[in-house]
């Protein structure tokens, strides 16, 4: 192949010859019989062999190739991890992986999954399968796993579990799950957004006040959008009495259905100032266009921050995407019987 090409500018590249044809080409400086063999590599990359593809686009340190790889899998993340590439590759590449925010797949199947390359770990390095082993081939990998996006449920049926987590780490992650104030883990609790935007927010009051009470029943706004988005969390204000924990739990409704679509029980720290503080959810909450949407919020603790001149229509306008509107209604059943000019639920956080 490579001779025939340096003489001809023919090349037939195959399945079975394409790496040591790249191989050379490299080896050789022959760039237009590299372009070729990423060209073909590229036209057969998919899920089920992005893995194998990426390891060897690493190996030969082809960025391009690496790239589509990765967004195959970002794209198909429980497919390509399905597949029997997966556990041959080497640990940078899992950590490559790993690091990435835009995969789409749960937390605690991205757990399994790494579990099944330790051992295939642990067995090319000639180790026993032992717990201990599989933490310890594992390395900085396992503090890449965001096991605060799991379910309590789903963090007890498999990490828990698994013998992988000191004991120290399975409390603290109980803890982290069950109580307010949360201990501080060392794990991301940044969602995992299969979705390709950036993050954006809007802010729909004018003003900041001081004094609002919770008195166990919620916040809630109604929204519609004009176009599909993914929300990822809100902003909420804090006390008027200096820093402190709140424990919330946020939820979007479908309004016509009346149908929770996504909901988490959780807290957050405030510093006493009167900015907003980020509260998101385990997972991106797809909305729809024209859809009513409920935004809730129910927090516990000392009197806070509120905003007021509240807008009934806001405007996010990106350089990339079109623009996203956002009209507000008022919510019946609400906290201090208010309406959209006050209130708590200052910032809707999403990806367009």
């Amino acid at each position: 192949d490579f001779n025939r090409f340096l003489y001809s500018d023919e090349v037939q590249i195959g399945p079975e010859t394409v790496m040591t044809t790249l191989y050379t080409a490299k080896k050789y400086a022959v760039p237009a019989l590299e372009a070729h063999c990423v060209d073909f590599l590229t036209k057969h990359l998919r899920a089920d062999n992005a893995f194998m593809l990426l390891t060897q686009a690493r190996l030969f340190d082809e960025p391009q190739l690496a790239s589509l790889c990765l967004d195959t899998i970002d794209k198909s993340t429980m497919d390509a991890i399905s597949a029997e590439g997966f556990t041959d590759i080497d640990i940078d590449t899992l950590c490559a992986v790993l690091e990435r925010d835009t995969l789409s797949i749960r937390e605690s199947r991205l757990f399994g999954a790494v579990v099944r390359w330790a051992e295939a770990e642990c067995q090319r390095q000639q180790l026993p399968v032992t717990f201990g082993n599989k933490q310890k081939v594992l390395g900085r990998a396992l503090s890449l796993i965001r096991f605060p996006l799991m379910t309590i449920e789903e963090f007890a049926a498999g990490p828990a579990q698994s013998g992988i987590l000191s004991d120290r780490e399975v409390v603290n992650l109980f803890l982290h799950f069950t109580v307010n104030p949360k201990p501080k883990v060392d794990y991301i609790d940044r969602p995992r957004c299969c979705l390709r935007g950036k993050e954006c927010s809007i802010n729909r009051f004018q003003q900041v006040e001081s004094r609002w009470g919770y008195s166990g029943t919620s916040d809630r706004i109604r929204f519609t959008v004009n176009r599909r988005i993914s929300i990822v969390g809100f902003g909420l204000y804090g006390s008027i009495h200096g820093p402190t924990d709140y424990q919330v739990n946020i939820q979007i409704i479908d309004y016509e259905k009346n149908q929770t679509l996504g909901q988490n029980d959780t807290g957050f720290s405030c510093d006493g100032t009167a900015n907003t503080f980020r509260v998101m959810f385990k997972e991106p909450i797809e909305i729809l266009p024209t859809v009513c949407y409920t935004a809730c919020a129910t927090l516990k603790g000392p009197d806070s921050h509120y905003g007021t001149k509240g807008l009934k229509k806001v405007i996010h306008e990106s350089p990339t995407a079109s623009k996203t509107c956002f009209v507000f209604y008022s919510s019946p059943g609400n906290n201090n019987g208010t309406s959209i000019e006050d209130g708590q639920i200052p910032e809707i956080i999403f990806y367009t």
